[in-house]
């Protein structure tokens, strides 16, 4: 008879279940977090998760650890479902060694990361640790070196999600900033590489943990972070919702849906929505809500970098990707960050299957000092190489200005687009009419500005005129090939799906190589 060592094995599953102490729980709650496995019952399907190596515990002696043996090892791991498709997740639980990484809970995460990536199924880690556990000194370090060496094997097969819900310092930082995306929960998750004590005593700057490595500092200022929430409740729902934009992995489609929303919806609210006057700022997030189905749609790093907007959503039910300027945030101009921020966003669709609807109102890159030795050029190159490397389908739709170098960089006919719309305000030229009248036609703006000032202001706004006429007008780039179409605004959404329907089965391959060498 097994009743005997089942009715153990049923008091040692509960003991794995109920954790170190009520204590430390309450511990836990107190300081505003939940618990691991309340975590995981948050983001998974109710009653999906299957847990793996619940009864590991570390071998590590010296210290009193060879005193202190609890089931876990301080992290949970396993797999379960997210609207009824499968992922894998491991959660710390800082309630055990502080959620610390020791050799026994980096095998358990190596493993689960194994396991996720032969499954082709994404990977969801919920971050509340203390870095690597001290005791057990160089095995626990090697153990981030394992983690680190996967999120890479995994980088562009399978979608990575940090869930940042504690702290998370030292190496143990990089792992995140590996991964696809980094949700963080205001108060309570941080981010650093050297602590505040540790900046106090080098540089002598005071500083708190939230104001070194808090949720708003990563969302606004370093860009580290793509979603920002003030509870942990909102921020699982938040992964919740962009799994189900999300293909599982890198062979398959994203999950389309049935919308309510028809295809040929008529957006006469764009008529009046975006001004024909290309120096009026306008919303481009209305833009947005008026193209895409329901007017719903997932916006990524909405607070860093906000004159370029990057965002998931469905058009027609289909899941496309859209890299927008906007006219409310520096003109909508591209400098380093917006750069960066879009290359990005370009490299992640292209892995993951999801057509790329590129929205462009740019009066071109942000002159300065500071852009200049920063290094826009070398910046911009990144946005450059990703949208010239992604095979993916893509549709550029030019609103209104799209002037010189930064033209080409959002995704023009030149560097690869599948299909380039423009509406009837589109101005596309090498710069602006003033700027270009300037430099054409400055002997004689100059010879009339001699005569009185009446004079030459009367030349440029003639020579403004006569530039417009012959180089900027809606029609020049589509007679000569450049734009495919010029469309009604209120058609758009029409015409976009159409255009991604036709695309679909798009196929094509690059050159044979081990890999690029994108500008760094």
């Amino acid at each position: 008879m097994l009743t005997e060592q089942v009715e153990e094995l049923g008091r040692i599953r509960d003991q794995v279940v109920a954790g170190p102490s009520e204590r430390a729980t309450e511990a836990q709650h107190a300081k505003g977090k939940l618990t691991a496995r309340e975590r995981i019952a948050l983001l998974l399907d109710e009653g999906s998760f299957n847990e793996v190596e619940p009864l590991r515990r570390h071998r590590a002696s010296g210290f009193g650890l060879e005193n202190k043996k609890p089931y876990t090892d301080g992290v949970i791991t396993g797999w379960g479902t997210v609207h009824g498709r499968t992922v894998f997740v491991y959660a710390h639980d800082f309630r055990i060694f502080g959620g610390a990484l020791g050799e026994a809970h980096a095998t358990k995460i190596h493993k689960i990361m194994d396991m996720a990536i032969a499954a082709g199924a994404p990977l969801i880690s919920l971050n509340d640790g203390a870095g690597a556990r001290i005791q057990e000194g160089v095995t626990a370090l090697a153990g981030y070196g394992g983690i680190f060496q996967r999120n890479t094997r995994a980088s562009g097969v399978i979608p990575q999600i940090s869930v940042m819900l504690g702290p998370c310092a030292g190496g143990a930082a990089y792992s995140p900033a590996l991964t696809d995306f980094v949700f963080m929960v205001r108060e309570t998750s941080q981010m650093f590489i050297t602590g505040p004590d540790v900046v106090q005593a080098v540089t002598g700057e005071q500083v708190s943990q939230n104001g070194l490595g808090g949720a708003d500092v990563h969302a606004e200022v370093s860009g580290v972070c793509h979603f920002a929430y003030d509870d942990e409740e909102s921020c699982l729902e938040e992964v919740r919702y962009l799994l189900s934009l999300l293909p599982a992995n890198n062979r398959e489609m994203p999950p389309a849906q049935v919308t309510e929303d028809p295809a040929s919806r008529r957006c006469e609210d764009l008529l009046d929505l975006v001004p024909a006057d290309g120096n009026r700022p306008y919303d481009m997030r209305a833009v947005i809500e008026s193209l895409v189905d329901e007017g719903e749609y997932l916006e990524i790093h909405e607070r860093w970098a906000t004159n370029v907007i990057v965002a998931l959503a469905r058009m027609d039910g289909q899941v496309v990707g859209i890299v927008a300027n906007q006219p409310q945030a520096l003109a909508g101009v591209l400098d380093i960050n917006a750069s960066e921020k879009a290359a990005r966003f370009v490299q992640m669709c292209d892995a993951f299957n999801i057509p790329i609807l590129t929205l462009l109102d740019v009066p071109g890159f942000l002159p300065g000092v500071d852009q200049e030795h920063g290094g826009i050029i070398r910046h911009g190159a990144k946005l450059l190489y990703a949208y010239c490397n992604a095979t993916v389908p893509r549709i550029s739709l030019i609103l209104r200005k799209a002037y010189g170098g930064a033209y080409i960089v959002m995704d023009s006919r030149s560097v690869g687009a599948d299909l380039s719309y423009a509406w009837p305000t589109n101005e596309i030229a090498v710069m602006g009419a003033e700027g270009a009248a300037n430099v054409i036609f400055r002997r004689q703006i100059a010879a009339a500005d001699a005569e009185s000032p009446e004079a030459g202001s009367a030349m440029r706004r003639r020579m403004v005129k006569e530039y417009k006429a012959e180089l900027i007008h809606p029609y020049y780039a589509a007679e000569r090939g450049l734009v495919d179409d010029v469309i009604d605004p209120a058609e758009t959404r029409e015409v976009l799906i159409r255009s991604l329907h036709m695309l679909r089965t798009k196929h094509a391959d690059l050159p044979q190589r081990k890999h690029g060498n994108p500008p760094q």
